[in-house]
């Protein structure tokens, strides 16, 4: 969830310059709950990275959430680098009822086991809140990639094994680490958000996926506000359509189906 005033013109003219045309990022709650119209359950949240410009108010979320919470779950974001950011977490999860958490190392500027960030694992662990976690590039040219390669989050998984994490994106462009990943940890997912952008990789990134046996570990994503629910699951039954008659493998429409239709709120105890 994005608004005027969550998010500056230079995070706005990265943004556009990354998809090498203007992009509209104001997404107002009402052209979110449209575009969400396709979906029976839409996880919602904002992030906290004043870093690179993109600061979302974890109370606007939660806001958002309690006029459709039938259909809303929302998530938190918190920034190591503000001073209160435990309490933050304490009052936006307890006291505004969000359900998870967004982070962000690339975004928000810190190693992904800075000393800082570990009491929110703890937090999340001990409180069975999911963490979903950008571990991967980005377009502000201020995130420091040395923080994005998701084979940085298997510390993570050997310090808090009962955690539940998702990689956003596959991790891209590290999109074999995070399948190697995820294959080996059995609480850690990933969403093929904002793939279909780029077809040959996100084409590569399913059949890798089928190939090692965790198509059961990718969960649906939009990326919204640059893209929509509908364009993805409309971009994930013609992924095979790259392939023409080359002779190339396709991917199964049963593993296709079972990512669009996959009950990811049981899988992250959100049910």
């Amino acid at each position: 969830m994005l608004y005027p005033g969550h998010i500056s013109d230079t995070f706005v003219a990265e943004a556009s310059r990354a998809k090498s045309e203007p992009v509209n990022l104001n997404a107002a709650p009402e052209d979110h709950w449209q575009a969400m119209g396709p979906v029976d359950t839409a996880i919602v949240f904002g992030m906290r990275a004043k870093h690179t410009g993109l600061v979302v108010p974890n109370d606007f979320v939660a806001d958002y959430v309690k006029q459709h919470p039938e259909k809303l779950i929302g998530f938190a974001s918190v920034d190591p680098n503000e001073p209160d950011y435990m309490d933050e977490l304490k009052r936006a999860t307890k006291g505004l009822g969000l359900r998870g958490l967004k982070l962000a190392p690339i975004y928000q500027n810190y190693h992904p086991l800075d000393e800082r960030i570990l009491p929110v694992y703890e937090f999340c662990e001990r409180n069975d809140l999911p963490i979903l976690i950008h571990q991967g590039t980005t377009f502000p040219r201020l995130g420091p990639l040395k923080y994005a390669p998701p084979i940085l989050l298997e510390d993570v998984a050997f310090q808090f094994p009962k955690l539940t994490m998702i990689i956003a994106h596959m991790g891209h462009p590290w999109i074999a680490e995070t399948i190697a990943l995820v294959r080996k940890q059995p609480n850690f997912y990933t969403d093929i958000s904002a793939l279909f952008y780029r077809p040959w990789q996100f084409y590569n990134a399913l059949i890798l996926a089928h190939e090692y046996g965790v198509i059961n570990k990718l969960l649906f994503g939009s990326d919204y506000p640059f893209t929509t629910p509908q364009q993805t699951v409309e971009a994930l039954k013609n992924v095979n359509g790259i392939v023409g008659a080359s002779g190339l493998p396709q991917i199964p429409e049963k593993a296709i189906d079972e990512i669009i239709y996959r009950d990811s709120l049981r899988l992250l105890n959100l049910t």
